[in-house]
């Protein structure tokens, strides 16, 4: 693929030409090929995005909500015709495989977006409580910085919510997968969304994202990202009391009970380590057992990680890519070694594949302590650990012993398998074969975030409540 250039931001419904002479290189990491070079926004260029956004603010806030969800709606659609074409970009600059970007990428994007306009239908906007009339409404304009490993819907869980509730925004995608983000701004540049509504900046976080975040007219800031990045979010929001959504890093535990399916648990815990090259800040990454029935768990690891393929993302029967750049490479094989130089015994694994492109090899590590480096940190590669207990008391002390709590699984039978999930700390629980709905809130306890995202409970997030004493 040549390499594209990408020289414009797009500002106040318009492709605006950069003055910016600093420039982001976009690499495919099957091939480490350059694929497309993008602009970095000047501050001048942020600060025009961000004063499109406020002066959109007044009338799209006043814009009747059922209109407001007309042209998110349109967005919807527009999604819908270019699906493949999103697909494949993402397998391009991301390196998740075909299969993935199209059942997950994009299907996951519509739908979310489905289920908040669906729940959406017939919000209330006012509401009396004695002699208070409540009156939710936006609260002026978001920055959105959204991460690399979902490039569509990282953005989508952003603007819909954030959209409806009358706010508008300002999008920094991630610098390493942009070509998403400026695909989705073609296709909002189609609606029919009133001018300086929707707002796209390009460039790296360093740059143009730290402007952004400290922007003083930006009113919500809206992360998704690794906890330490979060931390800086937190401090920049806090020097002018910004609103603050964060979807922060997880070190998410199957717990397996004994009397459940031990095959579903290792089916589940290690499918979300192997989708996406295990980078999915809910992977269930910890995968919990009974002690003596290690030895079982250890076998129905081999047999599932038998077939699996890895190599070409674009091959429609490879399961495992690459890994997103070089940097995030490098820093899965470092905590591999780390796994190793600790003490955990590799499994499965354990090294990185020769040749072209950013692979390493799914990586199973066994006779783990919770204390250890891979067990505590969030690797977002393709690395799983299995830690094992000898009570249950003790495996819900394991899964609560890391500072995350985004997500996590219990498989076992279904009364003991809920008394532990509700003792569980995280946002998201998945109890054996349950499956999530878009309609459920998403986000994390304790250094997971802050705020839920999908349907109402998203929305909410981005409302301010006024009260009116008549």
């Amino acid at each position: 693929m040549s390499d594209v250039k990408v020289l414009k931001n797009y500002i106040n419904g318009e492709w605006v030409e950069s003055n910016s002479t600093d420039f982001e290189e976009v690499f495919n990491p099957a091939t480490e090929e350059v694929i497309a070079t993008i602009i970095e926004a000047t501050k001048e260029e942020v600060d025009q995005a961000v004063a499109s956004a406020k002066s959109a603010f007044t009338e799209w806030n006043t814009t009747p909500p059922a209109k407001r969800a007309d042209y998110v709606r349109q967005i919807l659609e527009g999604i819908k015709e270019k699906k493949q074409e999103l697909a494949d970009l993402m397998v391009k600059e991301l390196g998740t495989s075909q299969t993935f970007a199209e059942e997950t990428q994009v299907t996951l994007s519509i739908t979310e977006m489905e289920a908040t306009l669906e729940e959406f239908d017939g919000f209330e906007f006012e509401e009396t409580v004695d002699n208070a009339t409540l009156i939710k409404e936006g609260f002026g304009v978001v920055a959105c910085i959204t991460p690399w490993n979902y490039p569509l819907n990282q953005i989508q869980r952003k603007i819909t919510p954030a959209l409806l509730a009358g706010n508008t925004v300002v999008v920094k995608p991630a610098e390493l997968t942009p070509l998403t983000a400026l695909l989705l701004t073609e296709i909002i540049d189609k609606t029919d969304l009133p001018k300086g509504v929707f707002n796209l900046v390009l460039g790296s976080g360093k740059k143009a994202g730290n402007y952004l975040t400290s922007h003083p007219d930006v009113d919500v800031l809206s992360f998704t990202g690794s906890t330490e990045v979060g931390k800086i979010m937190y401090e920049k929001a806090g020097q002018t009391v910004k609103k603050l959504v964060l979807e922060l890093g997880g070190k998410s535990p199957m717990v397996y009970l004994k009397g459940g399916d031990l095959e579903l648990a290792v089916k589940k815990s290690a499918t979300t380590l192997l989708n996406n090259q295990g980078q999915t800040c809910s992977a269930l990454s910890r995968l919990i057992v009974p002690k003596d029935e290690l030895e079982k768990t250890k076998e129905l690891l081999k047999e599932f990680y038998e077939d699996i393929k890895v190599g070409d993302p674009a091959d429609e029967d490879t399961v495992v890519g690459p890994i997103s750049s070089k940097d995030q490479y490098e820093t899965v094989l470092n905590y591999i070694q780390k796994g190793k130089e600790e003490g955990a015994e590799v499994l499965l694994g354990g090294n990185k594949i020769e040749g072209k492109g950013y692979y390493v090899e799914p990586t199973v590590f066994v006779h783990v302590t919770n204390d250890m480096t891979i067990a505590q940190e969030e690797i977002f590669g393709p690395v799983l650990v299995v830690i094992t207990y000898d009570s249950v008391e003790e495996a819900v002390e394991i899964a609560n012993d890391v500072i995350y709590g985004l997500s996590g699984a219990v498989v076992g039978p279904e009364e003991e398998a809920i008394k532990v999930a509700r003792q569980i700390r995280t946002g998201n629980v998945l109890i054996n074969d349950g499956e999530e709905t878009a309609k459920a809130p998403f986000g994390g306890y304790k250094q997971s975030g802050l705020g839920r995202e999908n349907g109402l409970y998203g929305v909410e997030d981005y409302l301010e409540v006024k009260a009116l004493f008549i």
